[in-house]
């Protein structure tokens, strides 16, 4: 049986037969597909390799603070030009996942696939994946002390970026033994956790207040009350002046209602696709009910996009969550 350590063993090993590497993370990446990036960055700079480190969407401006983050490349529709064969996927579940930057890799192309989600189908040449931690930042944790390199406040502030906003501020029931552990190691090496918890979770902007306010104007609930869910149109995002990044977090409004069991976030992306974000109170796995429209996650919280319209979108998400009762 392969286990965590030697996969971890298969991956330095990756790292060190290759120079010139390319690193994607997740579409529209949050916190801990940011600080992964950025991290695994820091560690191909310390081992003296060539890199590029590139994104479908743009980084949340709250993650500017990060080493090198203004580096990460926002891939746009245009052909790359030029192609990569060493590949390394951060946080994603699946090679759906990496979104537009896949013209980017080779069609011989070598992946590195490291990732936390129970989803993940193992698509790398080298998987690296631990479904019990909490954030890819935790794994990545483990994998850069395979490695003779001295941490810095730099890269401790990454990894523990990506614990602080995976655990919702250490709050979610990931919360392990382990990731405490790993904060307080992280926090040795100077990270500024007040700083991080201030500006990661606590500060909001304008637009951001004007979104959730739509957002919890469009609250419904079924009748038995275990069902609740909110609607942002592209419209909305638009008379809120409001960007991608300021959506996060508002799943958790329906969800975190008193006797909700499902919290559901429906983003129209156009007149046919939807994006849909589930939250779980613990007795529905949301994870298994992403990956029958063709997403995935945890089992707590996961998401999926489908084609068609709201409406129709809508009454089937709520038939396969009641199908869980």
């Amino acid at each position: 049986m392969h286990t965590y350590e030697q996969a971890l063993q298969d991956g330095k090993q990756f790292l060190l037969e290759h120079d010139d590497y390319l690193v994607v993370s997740h579409v529209q990446p949050d916190g801990d597909a940011v600080s992964s990036t950025v991290t695994v960055g820091w560690l191909l700079s310390c081992l003296g390799k060539t890199f590029t480190m590139i994104n479908e969407g743009e980084i949340p401006q709250r993650m500017n603070f990060l080493w090198e983050a203004g580096k990460i490349v926002n891939m746009t529709e245009q052909p790359p030009a030029r192609k990569y064969k060493a590949i390394i996927c951060v946080d994603c579940a699946d090679f759906s996942r990496v979104g537009l930057t896949r013209h980017y890799f080779e069609d011989d192309a070598v992946i590195l696939n490291i990732d936390h989600h129970p989803t993940n189908d193992a698509y790398g040449t080298v998987n690296i994946i631990k479904p019990d931690a909490a954030a890819t930042a935790e794994i990545l944790f483990d994998f850069l002390n395979l490695f003779p390199v001295k941490w810095n406040k730099d890269v401790a502030t990454a990894v523990y970026t990506g614990l602080l906003t995976d655990t919702g501020g250490f709050r979610y029931a990931n919360t392990s033994p382990n990731v405490m552990t790993t904060a307080s190691k992280l926090l040795e090496h100077g990270v500024n956790g007040p700083y991080l918890a201030q500006i990661l979770l606590e500060q909001v902007t304008l637009p951001q207040v004007r979104i959730l306010n739509q957002a919890l104007s469009s609250l419904q609930m079924t009748d038995d009350g275990k069902i609740a869910w909110v609607v942002i149109t592209p419209e909305d995002m638009i008379s809120c002046g409001a960007a991608n990044e300021d959506l996060e977090g508002v799943v958790n409004y329906p969800r975190n209602i008193q006797g909700v069991e499902v919290g559901i976030f429906f983003k129209v992306i156009n007149d046919n696709a939807v994006k849909v974000s589930l939250r779980s109170a613990g007795k529905v796995d949301v994870a298994s009910l992403a990956q029958n429209f063709g997403g995935g996650g945890h089992v707590l919280a996961a998401g999926c996009r489908v084609e068609g319209k709201l409406e129709d979108i809508v009454e089937l998400v709520l038939k396969q969550v009641n199908a869980q009762w």
